[in-house]
């Protein structure tokens, strides 16, 4: 089942990477390169499911999460956290926002689709 993914993240090789393995996969890939854009872009396009970096500038990937959240037309989409930041309190701190998964960097192809499919 094809599916709407949309991938937020400020690196340029990670957006490429996660778009590679979503397209790949059959899925339709939407990219978003900072927070704001990522609500534009949410509200937008209604994807299935966001991959969301933590770390980028301006808005980080938890205060986008939590806006999202707080978002009547976009707080059941599904949240994933792909990032580098990988400490317990990080991970907490996603389930608490209501992430739906956390994905420590460096990540493979498997576990990105087996999330996207959950």
């Amino acid at each position: 089942m094809s599916r709407k993914i949309l991938i937020v993240d400020d690196a340029l090789a990670d957006r490429q990477n996660l778009e590679r393995i979503v397209i790949d996969a059959g899925h339709l890939a939407v990219l978003a390169e900072s927070g704001e854009q990522a609500i534009q872009r949410a509200q937008k396009d209604k994807p299935d499911v966001i991959l969301m970096d933590v770390n980028m500038p301006g808005m980080d990937g938890y205060a986008t999460t939590r806006l999202l959240k707080a978002d009547a037309a976009t707080k059941d989409i599904p949240i994933i956290f792909v990032t580098g930041k990988s400490q317990k309190a990080d991970l907490a701190w996603g389930q608490i926002l209501g992430a739906k998964a956390y994905v420590p960097k460096p990540y493979t192809r498997e576990q990105i689709l087996d999330l996207i499919k959950a």
